[in-house]
Order: C-alpha cells, then sequence, then structure tokens
C-alpha cells in the first residue's frame, strides 16, 4: 500500500557494549570446554591405583562427566536468564579450576577408604573425581553465549560459533591429554596444572570485566581464591600410589622385607610380578610355579624352548626359562613402555642370552609373528584385573595357535572368582581351537567354592597331564589338573568369546564375595 512501510521485527538488545570481546569469548569457551576433558581422562588414571581400570571404571568416569556436563549447561542457561552472566563467570571459571585441583587430595584421601573393585567404590570415587568441578566449568560456555548475544538476528551465528569453539576445545583437550600430557606429566601436574590456568583466566576475565563495566561484575569471592591455594597445598601433600605413572599404570616396585633380594611390581591395585634379583628360579606366586610345572611336563629338562610371553610384567618367567634352559629364545611383548623401563632401572633386567622385550599391544604382536616357529606361549597380560578381551577371543588363540609349533604349548594365568563365568567361557573359547585342554587350580576353585589365578594350558597334541600333575606336587602345589569329562562339566554352556562380542569385564567377578 501507498504511503505505507512494513515493521520490522523488534530485537533485544540492539547492542551489548559490556559483552567481553569475541577472543576472549572464545579462549573462555574454549578453556573451560578443554579443562572438562582433561578432567575426565586424568580422573580415570587418579581413581585406577584404588579401583582397577576396567570398562565399568571407564563408564563410570564417562557417564559422570557426561552429567556434569548435562547439568553444568542447563543450570548455567537458567542462571544466565536470571542474574547478570557477568557476576558468575569469573566466580565459576576460579572454582572450577580450584576444584580440579582439589580433586587430586580428595580422591588419595578418599581412595584408602574406597580401595576395591565393587561398583559402589567405582562410583563413588568417579563422582568425588569429575562431578562438581565438571558441572561448574560446565556452566560458563552458556553464560558468555548469553553474555555475547546482540540481538536476536544473530542468535544462531554467536551459538553455533562458541559451541563449536567449546567443542574444538574438548578436541584439543582430549588429544593433547592422551597423546602429550600424560605421556610427560604426572597426574597430579596434569590436574594441578590445568585447575590453576583455569584459576587465572578466571581471575583475568574478572579484572577486564571490572574494568570495562564496574559494580559487582567480575568480582571473585576470597574464599574461592583460598580454595584454590589450599587445593594445592593439599596437592602437595596427599599420599600416592605411584613411584612412577607409566602410560597404563600407577606403578611401584616394593622390598620383600622376608627375602632381601625380593622385589614386587605392583600396578594399580595388584601385585602383578615377584622377581628375586639374585636368584631368578625363585618363584613366589602360586600361578608362575604352575605355569613353570608346566614347562618342566612338556619339555625335557635343560632343553631350551622358543618362547612368546604376551605381558611382561616383571619378566619372571622368561628369566627363569634362560636360568633353566640356557639357548632358550624368549620375546616378551609388552604394551606398557614404562613398565619395561622399571624392570630394567629396579628390577635388574637385561635384554641378553636370548631375552627380547618388543613394546607393543600384544594382540598386535601376535599378529606379525611367524608361523609354527614357537615351542610355548605364555599369556600372562592383564588390563586392571582382567586379561585384555582382544587377547580372549577365537580370533586371537587361532593367532596363538598360527605361532606355536605343531606339538606347541599354550599356557595362560587367569583371574576370576564365583561363579567363574570368565574363566568358563575362556576354557569354551581354548576348546574352540585347540583339541586338548586342561585347567590347573586349586579342588575349591573346580568346585566353584573359591577363586584366584588359575592356569589353563592347550596344544593340538595330547598333553602330558600326569607328568604335570607330578610337577605341581613337586613345586608344593596343591592344585589339580581338570581334562576331558570332568573339564567339560566345569565348562558347561559357557560362550565362545568373539572379536565380535567378549563381554569380558561382564563375565568377571574381579574379588571374593565375604561371607555372611
Amino acid at each position: 500500500m501507498a504511503g505505507t512501510e512494513q515493521a520490522l521485527p523488534e530485537t533485544a538488545d540492539l547492542a551489548r557494549p559490556d559483552a567481553l570481546p569475541d577472543w576472549v569469548a572464545a579462549v573462555v569457551t574454549f578453556l573451560s570446554s578443554g579443562a572438562v576433558l582433561v578432567l575426565e581422562i586424568a580422573g580415570l588414571r587418579l581413581i585406577a591405583p584404588y579401583v582397577g581400570i576396567t570398562l565399568q571404571t571407564n563408564t563410570a568416569v564417562i557417564g559422570f562427566a557426561l552429567a556434569a556436563i548435562a547439568v553444568g549447561a542447563w543450570m548455567g542457561g537458567a542462571l544466565a536468564d536470571r542474574t547478570d552472566p557477568r557476576r558468575l563467570i569469573s566466580p565459576l571459571l576460579v572454582a572450577g579450576g580450584a576444584l580440579v585441583v582439589a580433586v587430586l587430595p580428595l580422591v588419595r584421601f578418599a581412595g584408602s577408604l574406597l580401595t576395591g573393585a565393587d561398583a559402589g567404590s567405582v562410583l563413588l570415587l568417579a563422582a568425588v573425581a569429575v562431578v562438581v568441578p565438571a558441572a561448574l566449568l560446565s556452566a560458563v560456555p552458556p553464560m558468555v553465549v548469553k553474555l555475547q548475544l546482540a540481538s536476536l538476528a544473530e542468535t544462531g551465528s554467536v551459538v553455533g560459533r562458541l559451541s563449536g569453539i567449546g567443542t574444538l576445545g574438548g578436541i584439543a583437550a582430549t588429544f593433547l591429554t592422551g597423546f602429550l600430557l600424560v605421556a610427560v606429566f604426572p597426574t597430579s601436574g596434569i590436574l594441578v596444572g590445568t585447575g590453576l590456568v583455569t584459576v587465572l583466566t578466571g581471575i583475568a576475565v574478572g579484572v577486564l570485566l571490572r574494568r570495562r563495566t564496574g559494580g559487582a561484575a567480575g568480582r571473585v569471592p576470597a574464599a574461592l581464591l583460598l580454595l584454590a591455594v589450599v587445593g594445592s597445598l593439599l596437592a602437595a601433600v596427599a599420599p600416592s600410589r605411584c613411584q612412577a605413572e607409566t602410560a597404563y599404570h600407577c606403578a611401584r616396585v616394593v622390598a620383600d622385607p622376608e627375602r632381601d633380594s625380593g622385589r614386587v611390581l605392583v600396578l594399580d591395585t595388584l601385585r602383578h610380578s615377584y622377581v628375586d634379583l639374585a636368584d631368578p628360579t625363585y618363584l613366589e606366586f602360586a600361578y608362575v610355579r604352575a605355569i613353570a610345572a608346566v614347562t618342566d611336563a612338556t619339555a625335557p629338562a635343560g632343553e631350551p624352548l622358543s618362547a612368546l610371553h604376551l605381558g611382561g610384567g616383571g619378566a619372571t618367567v622368561p628369566r627363569y626359562l634362560a636360568a633353566v634352559r640356557p639357548g632358550t629364545e624368549s620375546l616378551v611383548i609388552e604394551v606398557d613402555p614404562g613398565v619395561v623401563e622399571m624392570d630394567r632401572e629396579q628390577l635388574g633386567l637385561t635384554e641378553a642370552d636370548g631375552l627380547r622385550v618388543h613394546v607393543a599391544d600384544a594382540r598386535v604382536g601376535l599378529e606379525q609373528e611367524p608361523a609354527g616357529q614357537r615351542d610355548l606361549v605364555v599369556g600372562d597380560a592383564f588390563g586392571g584385573l582382567s586379561v585384555p578381551w582382544q587377547l580372549t577371543t577365537v580370533e586371537a588363540m587361532g593367532l596363538v595357535d598360527r605361532a606355536l609349533t605343531d606339538d606347541g604349548v599354550y599356557v595362560a594365568n587367569l583371574i576370576d572368582h564365583p561363579p567363574l563365568g570368565f574363566v568358563r567361557a575362556e576354557l569354551a573359547t581354548l576348546r574352540a581351537v585347540f583339541p586338548h585342554v586342561a585347567l590347573l587350580a586349586p579342588d575349591a576353585v573346580l568346585a566353584g567354592e573359591e577363586g584366584g589365578n588359575v592356569v589353563v594350558l592347550a596344544s593340538q597334541r595330547p598333553l602330558p597331564l600326569d607328568a604335570v600333575g607330578t610337577a605341581l606336587r613337586d613345586r608344593d602345589l596343591d592344585w589339580r589338573v581338570a581334562s576331558r569329562a570332568e573339564l567339560a562339566a566345569f565348562v558347561g554352556d559357557a560362550e565362545v568369546l568373539t572379536d565380535d562380542h567378549a563381554p569380558v569385564d561382564q563375565l568377571l567377578t574381579p574379588y571374593a564375595v565375604p561371607a555372611s
């Protein structure tokens, strides 16, 4: 219609002179989102010495981190609509950073009370490690978005840009932590450094806001600054179980008070290996003596072997074979270079006389093994309390079979407790590949009444089971050999594990249940 003009829709604030500079908003969003992912990765390593690393541990930490992100973002957006975001951004950054520092002493003190792989301990310790600081930091990005919005016409671009920057912060933190920080710094250093950088950023943003707008904007309560200082001091004195933090474990070597030359390698919650520095033929752990008994029975005394060891630990069995079977060639495949370094520096491991160490995942090492050359394959790899699932499947056992000579033997250490679901499934898997399989265990384990370490063995040729039983008794082991009909009854209808379906952590019962 002539003489008329269509009215433009009203917008919210046409200008926001009190907004943060775009680069400051980007840095705050990037850092707060990235700090949450650093906390998630470092938090898993922080609780591992107390509850181990299992699928449940990973699930708990990731689940609580996601829950904290959701709650924090929701509450941060709601508060931004009710309160001036300039009053809250700096305190949230400082509080979140201070608590990232504080979770270190909190977990280490709480861990002494919550040790164990039971679901309660895992969930509580995971919650302590991530929930509150992750929620506080996740509340920051929606407040920055609210502060930066100049008009409804640009809502999409502002929200999209800052959301993308936050996601990039999380991605960068994930790769930086997993590939670099963990390899260079201890978990304590990663958490304290991340927390303090976040605190300092919060203080700097507060100063900037106060200079630009004055009033109460950007003020940080003194109590939050005190929390950051106290948290840093507690982090410095909090007890740590680690002598070294390797790529995979909290590791330490403990001297045996009853044997001057005895040393125990402890990884996270488990005593993984016992090494006698003066006598490699001294075997402390029962399962190691059982493995030695198998080698005694399946090859003439003193005859050198070609052996492949899946998992290194303290390299107890390779050292034993080198001592009692001169000329033996042993290749140890160990995934953790930090464990290998401790073996060399504190447990006297020297790669000589046919003993070599290759740092790699054992499944990858199996893929690279030439066919038909190993007289013996020893399985003793553990990720926390369980054998890594990729070493338990019918496909993995096929690779073991390929590496063995026609009359070679596979022998492996397993841990489980009643109802022994994992041991039964692993035996079913072995029986799908090898025609001759046996289980070495105490009577109470075979009866399903107790658990602990057991040893399985398998071959394409008949096994000298009578000789194995004799060798067990010679080594003062009250263990029995179960095979054929007894083994079939023990295995029952247990499923065969495959690369497509290997629920090892769900089948495993990590600890004995105390009698009521």
